[in-house]
């Protein structure tokens, strides 16, 4: 019979609502399932949001005290679905107690803060992961696979993007993502990582940056009540205002450490694009292409195609790539965000199951905050940045 995997979800915002259906579906599309996760305690702001959560996400209880759930021996796994800002302070506390961990990312506000976290996990021997999901989408796993194969040769470029208009209206609300003491950085924290991820998983290790950061809204309007609200759906025009003291765009050239260059720019301020996360890698024997939002086609071309059909060609994923035998059983089905959460608690629940760590984990997260915090730098200064090992 299948062990069981007693949850601890620390959070009960849009992202607990992601990560509560992947540990209720997991085991319906992966089967037999590394592990059975039981959704046992939702843990939120106050006794009335944990029991709202505990209800809508399917938690067997419900507690406004972290701290205590974390100690508790009977749970297996802590989730951390917070702000920024409590990253660290819960992360370390569940290491002590010898619980597995997963944080959603960035892993957080800081390089320097990120390493007590990953000394905490290496010194307890938990497994440890960082939520960065589109990684596990099957077209980005097979680009993966074709770059690994040596199928488009050595890389030579990468040039990625994540932009989106949740924020471009100046009268959305002052989210806590817009405030630094909270997480940390901007775009470049909130979705700038998950390119600077894509790029490590597919080409390599970045090794410098040379970079441009800008706020293009300098104050939003206050937030009233407790539930954080994204996106210019709730404008308040006529209110009080706070003020943003973090990045609206990410611009920034790469070195890798194979000699690759690359690009990313990420932006939460660009007027008709909604999740648009994309990279573009070329190499000396073909090039692949890949948009999130059209997260079931990979465009490749190969060049020793021959002459008559050279040109970009595109993969409806499913059944015969990576992770298709456990989702849908026709190419180009669909695959949602929900689905890459799916695969991501299956990667986990296969980690805890094996005692191997998953990738990424918190080494990678710290990783990817010493780039980022490189990047936010170059912003201020203009000039290269080295991003030390």
């Amino acid at each position: 019979m299948t062990k069981t995997l007693n949850v601890a979800m620390i959070g009960g915002g849009f992202m607990g609502k992601a990560h509560a259906l992947a540990y209720a579906a997991m085991p319906m599309f992966f089967w037999p399932a590394p592990l059975i996760p039981v959704r046992k305690v939702l843990v939120d702001i106050n006794p009335a949001a944990a029991e709202n959560g505990r209800q809508r996400f399917g938690f067997e209880e419900a507690s406004s005290d972290w701290r205590a759930v974390v100690a508790r021996p009977d749970i297996d796994l802590v989730d951390i679905v917070t702000p920024n800002d409590s990253h660290a302070e819960i992360a370390i506390a569940a290491a002590k107690a010898g619980k597995h961990i997963i944080c959603e990312k960035p892993l957080a506000r800081t390089a320097a803060e990120s390493k007590t976290m990953l000394d905490a996990v290496n010194a307890a021997g938990v497994i440890h992961m960082v939520a960065f999901n589109y990684r596990r989408t099957p077209a980005v796993a097979l680009a993966q696979k074709f770059i690994t194969e040596g199928r488009i040769g050595k890389i030579q470029n990468f040039r990625g993007t994540y932009l989106q208009d949740w924020s471009a209206d100046p009268d959305s609300p002052l989210s806590w993502r817009f405030n630094k003491k909270i997480a940390g950085s901007g775009a470049v924290g909130d979705i700038g990582t998950h390119v600077v991820d894509l790029a490590r998983y597919l080409v390599g290790d970045i090794t410098a940056v040379n970079a441009m950061t800008h706020t293009y809204v300098k104050t939003r309007p206050l937030q009233s009540g407790g539930v954080d609200k994204l996106g210019a759906a709730d404008k308040n025009s006529s209110g009080p205002r706070g003020e943003v003291d973090v990045d609206d765009e990410m611009l920034t050239m790469l070195r890798f450490a194979n000699g690759a260059v690359g690009s990313i720019e990420a932006t939460r301020n660009a007027y008709g694009r909604n999740n648009f996360l994309t990279f573009e890698i070329h190499g000396d024997r073909g090039s692949i292409v890949f948009n999130y939002e059209r997260r079931d086609e990979l465009q490749v071309m190969f060049a020793d195609d021959p002459a008559d059909v050279r040109g970009f060609r595109t993969i409806y994923t499913g059944p015969a790539h990576p992770y298709g035998d456990g989702l849908w059983p026709i190419p180009g089905l669909g695959i949602g965000y929900s689905e890459t959460k799916i695969v991501e608690c299956y990667d986990l629940c296969k980690a805890i199951a094996s005692g191997q760590q998953p990738s990424p984990n918190f080494a990678d997260g710290y990783r990817i905050e010493q780039i980022a915090e490189a990047i936010l730098h170059s912003g201020e200064n203009g000039a290269w940045v080295e991003v030390k090992a």
